[in-house]
């Protein structure tokens, strides 16, 4: 595959997305089905049978040297699908809301530094989350290149997490780039929480993927925020190469964010 192919947006979506579909629907790959369930927990929500979590990103990257840097943000929750298609999770960002709080830290794998140069490559040396709750609606935004949130009521744990492996890509575009990131982390629901979840025992990795847009992209002095960049998060077993997973899930963020765009 040349660069040239991948700096054109289309080519670009187009590529990550039939990565996604090939790896996503084949026979030895597919998404588990979970349920949550609001009202165990003391949220007021329906409950919600999916297979994909919709995520939008705000947070910021900060390089603390040539090719080590940190990333501190939120993932918030704004979509639930199944088999590919939303499915309505009555209260979600209304009578209660969730997202992920996390932190991270990685370096650059590639010789290329700069992103608007050329393809850029990296991978996750730290990644640590936990997953909130919070009665009413949060909002979210990047102030200051500084990641914040606002709970209009009491939050809650529900589970917590850490880095199993993952890795970073930047694509050169239109004299700026696209970010992307796909991790593996490990999920352990909170003490107390389990009626939240179904099935029982719950899945214990959790894999998540990003492809941002241009326009969610703010470079600054010493790296660059995310504001409602798109993503996603689904639950599954480790598939055997770590190459082939990042690749699938680097192409489920592009769906996740495209499934976002149609909705907006």
């Amino acid at each position: 595959m040349s660069y040239r192919a991948l700096l054109s947006r289309t080519a670009f979506r187009r590529t990550l997305v039939s990565v996604a579909l090939a790896a996503a629907y084949s026979s030895s790959w597919s998404l588990p089905v979970f349920t949550l369930t609001p009202a165990a927990v003391g949220l007021t929500g329906a409950p919600v049978t999916a297979d994909n979590i919709i995520l939008s990103d705000f947070s910021t990257v900060n390089f603390t040297s040539a090719t080590n840097f940190t990333e501190r943000g939120f993932l918030s929750i704004t979509d639930f699908q199944l088999g590919g298609a939303n499915v309505v999770a009555g209260g979600l960002n209304s009578t209660y809301s969730l997202y992920f709080d996390f932190t991270g830290s990685g370096h650059l794998t590639s010789a290329n530094t700069n992103p608007t140069a050329g393809v850029t490559s990296g991978a996750f040396d730290t990644l640590n989350y936990s997953l909130v709750a919070a009665s009413g609606n949060s909002t979210f935004s990047v102030a200051g290149n500084n990641p914040t949130v606002t709970n209009a009521g009491a939050t809650q744990v529900l589970a917590t997490g850490s880095l199993q492996n993952g890795v970073t890509v930047s694509v050169p575009q239109s004299g700026s780039f696209v970010p992307s990131a796909a991790a593996t982390v490990s999920f352990s629901v909170a003490a107390g929480k389990n009626g939240f979840f179904s099935p029982q025992p719950f899945y214990d990795t959790a894999f998540t993927a990003f492809t941002n847009s241009l326009s969610t992209v703010t470079p600054f002095g010493t790296g660059f925020t995310i504001n409602n960049g798109g993503g996603n998060l689904n639950f599954a077993q480790p598939i055997p190469e770590p190459e082939t997973y990042a690749l699938m899930l680097a192409g489920l963020g592009a769906i996740g964010f495209l499934a976002r765009r149609r909705r907006s």
